[in-house]
């Protein structure tokens, strides 16, 4: 397996960093980590550093190739909100911690994806999206619905309520889990923060992120500048992780 992979995560307007990010690479997979602490309630960033170290501690145990990936996927996040959820079951349920997350697993020549809320991943190639998640937000509902569009939903006054995530209620969140999604030389994948893509749109991403006259991590790193850009003075924290397939 030939990767590159690199990782940005920037305060932005904000006091404190809620976000956490990782890249674990071993043997012949890799997993690509990102948690949104969710600023509204108690605790974001611990939130994220808890789910994260689960999910990651999940995959270093485990034997790889990943058997089921889809099954892997599933029982690490809800693993993850378990122990987030023991976070706060001292606190009134409007005040537990709870983060965003979005998971992706590399291996055999593909990518399976799991994310819960609005934290994102993209596969892009030469300068154009392949495909990426749909969040789980009231927004992403009246895009599905066509009652607006990509555009309006970037300045929409509720593009910040998501509908699900770790933490807070004990049931397991819903999350959506991909199949295999097939990588060709020269993919990358980018998984995020709504700090990141908030205020650009998939075709600005796409284009930042495939830029061949530069390195994977000099590109993430003008993402992250450009969305601190595009959103500051009011920027949230800008979070990700990339991963460059070369091949097998």
């Amino acid at each position: 397996m030939k990767i590159e992979y690199a990782k940005v995560s920037a305060l932005g307007d904000r006091q404190d960093n809620q976000d956490r990010a990782a890249i674990v690479v071993a043997g012949d997979a890799a997993l690509m980590l990102v948690f949104d602490g969710m600023g509204g309630h108690s605790d974001g960033a611990r939130a994220a550093e808890v789910g994260l170290k689960v999910v990651q501690d999940y995959f270093t145990n485990a034997s790889l190739p990943i058997f089921d990936p889809q099954g892997f996927l599933y029982m690490a996040l809800s693993r993850a909100h378990d122990e987030v959820v023991k976070l706060g079951a001292e606190l009134a349920v409007d005040f537990r911690p709870r983060a965003t997350c979005a998971v992706c697993l590399v291996q055999e020549g593909g990518s399976w994806w799991a994310h819960i809320g609005d934290s994102r991943i993209y596969q892009l190639r030469a300068s154009r999206l392949i495909t990426r998640s749909r969040d789980h937000s009231h927004v992403e509902v009246l895009i599905q619905e066509g009652a607006i569009t990509e555009e309006e939903a970037l300045d929409h006054p509720m593009r910040n309520f998501v509908e699900c995530c770790i933490g807070g209620d004990a049931p397991v969140p819903d999350m959506s889990i991909t199949r295999k999604q097939t990588l060709e030389p020269g993919d990358v994948l980018l998984a995020c923060s709504d700090g990141l893509w908030s205020g650009m749109n998939d075709d600005e991403i796409a284009e930042v992120a495939t830029r061949k006259t530069m390195s994977l991590a000099d590109n993430l790193k003008s993402l992250s500048m450009k969305a601190l850009t595009m959103n500051s003075p009011y920027s949230d924290n800008t979070t990700a992780t990339a991963l460059l397939w070369l091949g097998e």
